[in-house]
């Protein structure tokens, strides 16, 4: 079996794209989608008539102009996410607008709302997860809506104090990135990594290991890689998110692959719990998360804001 035929014995795949091509071609069992990925997928032709109903019935609903383009941003990631779910057999993931990411309250409000888009389509909410950024005030948010049965993927994950605290808020799946936090490593040190040294590679092996060794639920879906290298030194991790790119690349490569992570053989560290007060100073004494998860909200709401300008000029 080639590589990807060798990871599904031991990984759920999740494509990380809008481009329902790639992912029909693929056969994930999940998708998912940010405000970047939505920005590439609207300028893909056969999402042409999608833009064109959205801001249509945007106009519909009335409001304000900005109350509009919010409205067609939410619609369109939904009826984008509608064709996804047509040809995988799991879920979907979709954002909530990342300016929202230190509001728990708009969180929760935008998050029911994305649900009763996809309901109105047809779509259950068991088949749709929401992705929220691991803020103390996403997880709050993720917290309530789980309640509710609103199933969360908090992203944006880049430090141990927010896996832990995502835990404790009982979130259905967190998606830890890898590539970004190789590269701020690099960066930082202008060192080179291997797979096994890969920084990224080793915070989501350190937060899998706590997961399973203290029992929680919460999937763990690496995400946001770099080489086919990451991808393979966490072979058997819950799921991993992978872009067509990579995954054409292992579709390609005939090598054996090993497992690295099984739930049966881990070895985490002592439990612990975090309030708000600790998180932030846990979160804050981590230089690489902190940095990274503020530019990865800054970046997230700079490509919404240019979906909503794209939509706009419909």
């Amino acid at each position: 079996m080639d590589k990807l035929a060798q990871l599904r014995t031991m990984t759920d795949v999740v494509a990380d794209t809008g481009d329902i091509n790639a992912i029909r071609q693929y056969q994930p069992l999940d998708a998912t989608t940010n405000p970047s990925l939505l920005l590439k997928a609207a300028a893909l032709p056969e999402y042409e008539q999608l833009l064109v109903r959205s801001r249509r019935w945007a106009e519909a609903e009335g409001g304000s102009n900005a109350e509009q383009l919010a409205n067609c941003c939410d619609k369109l990631a939904v009826d984008i996410g509608t064709e996804i779910l047509g040809v995988i057999p799991g879920r979907i993931s979709s954002e909530v607008d990342a300016r929202l990411s230190f509001q728990t309250d708009a969180t929760i409000a935008k998050a029911r709302r994305l649900i009763d888009l996809y309901e109105a389509n047809g779509v259950q909410r068991e088949r749709v997860l929401i992705k929220i950024a691991a803020t103390w005030e996403g997880i709050e948010a993720a917290r309530a809506l789980e309640r509710d049965g609103i199933n969360c993927n908090l992203t944006l994950l880049f430090g141990f104090s927010q896996a832990a605290a995502c835990a404790d808020a009982g979130v259905f799946l967190i998606s830890p990135f890898v590539g970004r936090i190789l590269d701020w490593y690099k960066n930082a040190t202008g060192e080179s990594y291997t797979a096994e040294t890969d920084p990224g590679v080793l915070s989501v092996r350190r937060i899998y290991n706590y997961y399973k060794t203290h029992g929680y639920q919460t999937v763990v879906m690496g995400a946001s890689f770099r080489n086919t290298g990451e991808i393979e030194a966490l072979a058997g991790c819950d799921r991993l998110t992978i872009s067509p790119a990579l995954l054409q690349e292992l579709s390609e490569d005939d090598g054996e692959l090993t497992r690295t992570l099984d739930p049966a053989t881990t070895d985490g560290e002592a439990q612990i719990a975090l309030d708000e007060s600790a998180y932030r100073w846990q979160l804050n004494e981590d230089a690489m998360a902190t940095e990274k998860l503020a530019e990865g909200i800054r970046n997230f709401a700079a490509d919404q804001v240019k979906l909503e300008q794209l939509l706009a000029q419909l």
